[in-house]
């Protein structure tokens, strides 16, 4: 997981003291000829005050437009077009454009994104790979949600990981497995931290072995890599760190001559529509993605109106859909 790192003085705690919205202070730095000059004088004012010094950015004349920024790690993955649909919706709903930028799983793509995507009035990262200080010096600039990471300072809208890993522990548990391995995805991923820690733990409450293979990318294909590491640990049982890599992972058993669940139980995360249709389907973590995403649109737009904070935390519910990927180990 990413170090702490110092907050610093950012738009909202301007906000906070100069009496306006983040998205007027956002909109004084970026783009003066959009605010009076009273207003802009008393915010300059305050933010000399209390120590924030704004980042030069370079931003196109759009006329007036409505935007919001959107970066996702993978766009061919299902959880994430999932996701863009909910903040999608609310975007149109509100008379928004959305500007949509896919990293392809690169943390030096996202870093380079933060530091170029301008004309946006807010920005949504979903799942994202930059450390603290990329994503807390993008937050300083302009309002900012996180999708599935938290960290101080920055609003955020998560799902219930914790949860969700103690039931999927739980569930193999249950089925008599005495051993879990937790196929890792990108090593930079929060949720993949929170996960694994949280598995460990409740793996030893209950008595079972935990182990971590990887980090793999978190693709089918990062799961056909992985399923090789897997298949010597007798019959333990498999989390992996999402739906992709766990069909990946089934489908590279199966390759080599294995079987589902018999050799091997598998548990993915997201529930995306393919897991319900793999052979044998697969049991997931599910998360309400589309809501994920409205949730985040709306609290952006909050952001904007004033009428939330940088200490906003939101988390969503999530619930172990049983299929027969998992069955009881004799």
């Amino acid at each position: 997981m990413n170090e702490p790192v110092e907050r610093g003085v950012t738009i909202y705690d301007v906000a906070r003291e100069a009496g306006v919205s983040p998205s007027t202070v956002s909109r004084t730095f970026s783009r003066p000829d959009r605010v009076s000059s009273a207003t802009a004088d008393h915010v300059h004012a305050v933010a000399e005050r209390i120590g924030y010094r704004a980042r030069a950015v370079r931003t196109p004349d759009l006329s007036g437009n409505q935007v919001l920024g959107l970066l996702v790690t993978d766009i061919a993955n299902p959880y994430y077009a999932i996701i863009t649909r909910g903040i999608q919706e609310v975007a149109i709903q509100k008379d928004y454009t959305l500007q949509l930028v896919d990293t392809l799983e690169s943390e030096d793509r996202e870093r380079k994104a933060l530091r170029r995507t301008s004309g946006v009035d807010g920005l949504i990262l979903t799942s994202p790979l930059a450390d603290d200080r990329a994503i807390l010096a993008a937050a300083r600039t302009r309002p900012l949600v996180l999708v599935n990471r938290v960290m101080r300072g920055v609003p955020s809208v998560i799902i219930d990981n914790v949860g969700g890993t103690r039931t999927a522990v739980d569930h193999l548990a249950e089925l008599g497995h005495r051993e879990i391995l937790f196929v890792a995805g990108p090593e930079e991923s929060w949720t993949g931290a929170i996960r694994w820690q949280t598995l460990r733990e409740r793996a030893a409450e209950r008595g079972m072995a935990a182990r971590r293979v990887g980090h793999f990318h978190a693709t089918f294909e990062g799961g056909l890599a992985a399923a090789q590491a897997v298949r010597g640990h007798g019959h333990a049982g498999i989390i992996a760190h999402n739906d992709l890599m766990a069909i990946g992972i089934m489908r590279g058993i199966q390759k080599a001559g294995g079987q589902i669940p018999q050799d091997k139980c598998v548990i993915g995360f997201d529930n995306i529509p393919a897991a319900a249709t793999t052979n044998p389907a697969l049991t997931s973590v599910a998360a309400p993605l589309r809501q994920l995403g409205s949730t985040a649109a709306q609290l952006l737009l909050d952001l904007l109106a004033g009428t939330a904070d940088s200490d906003t935390r939101i988390v969503l519910p999530s619930k172990l859909i049983v299929r027969e990927s998992t069955t009881r180990h004799s």
